[in-house]
This record gives structure tokens, sequence and C-alpha cells, in this order.
């Protein structure tokens, strides 16, 4: 079961692309759209992150951390955000594999991957957007940027 607005966002801390490990508790105090997605280099995956990377400022200008997670190594990271010019941090969720997914109730077991989870967590580590779609089912980004304005109202 995922994650609703109002709920308590669960901690994690994972390695990024560069092995340097990010927690949610060290970003308390900043609102994190977390996103989750399944894999680096698939097309859904790559066009909705090129397109978080083409409209960054719109996070950022607002004061939001935004963070992509994937059950990827992070050697496979480190490739996709160089290839594709993301400037935002890539976490890996490989070991245990997919635990994060897991806690935010994002995870396919059968197939080993995390759903398309997106999570807005505000200052304070509360949840104040929550969407999951399923694999193949592309994100539309509006209801983030939405909640992301609402937040900083």
């Amino acid at each position: 079961m995922s994650l609703s607005v109002g709920d308590a966002a669960p901690e994690f801390s994972l390695p990024d692309q560069d092995r340097q490990v990010v927690s949610l508790a060290e970003l308390r105090g900043t609102p994190v759209l977390l996103v989750f997605y399944p894999f680096a280099f698939s097309g859904i995956c790559t066009g909705e992150l090129c397109q978080l990377r083409d409209e960054l400022a719109e996070y950022t200008d607002a004061g939001v951390r935004v963070l992509a997670v994937s059950t990827d190594p992070v050697f496979s990271l480190k490739a996709f955000k160089a290839q594709e010019g993301l400037e935002f941090p890539l976490l890996s969720d490989f070991w245990p594999h997919g635990a994060t997914a897991q806690a935010y109730g994002v995870f396919n077991d059968t197939v080993g991957m995390a759903l398309r989870g997106t999570f807005l967590i505000d200052a304070e580590g509360t949840i104040a957007f929550a969407e999951v779609n399923q694999p193949g089912d592309a994100r539309e980004q509006s209801g983030w940027k939405d909640a992301v304005g609402r937040l900083a109202a």
C-alpha cells in the first residue's frame, strides 16, 4: 500500500550516482520532490526525467529539492545522469533491493523495480502530494507543479 497525503515520509539514506549518501533526515527543513522510476535508460523514464531536467527551475525556484530514485546500481545512474545531463541526484535503491521503494509502497516485487511513484514531502517531513502510476503509464507532471505551488504559497 502506498503512502497518502498527510502521512509521515519514511526516512531513507541512499547513495547517489557518485556514491554520496543522501538522507531525508538531513534535508529536513527543505521540501523534497521524491520521484521513483523503474529503470535508467528506459524510454518513458528518460522522457520523464528529461522533462523534469528541462523544468527544474520551477521546483528549485520554489525551494524544492528534487531527488529521483530507482533500483539501478550507482554505476548505471552515473552513466544515465551524464548521458542525459540531469542536474539533480539519482539515488540508488539497489541494495537492500528496493527497500526504500517498499517503504513508500511503490515496489513491484514481481519484477524487482520501483513503480512511478511521486511524493512531495514538506519541510517537516509530511507528504503533501502523492501519486503512483503503473509501469508503462507515463506521469502528467502538472499535478506535481500544482502541489509545489500550493506548498510555496
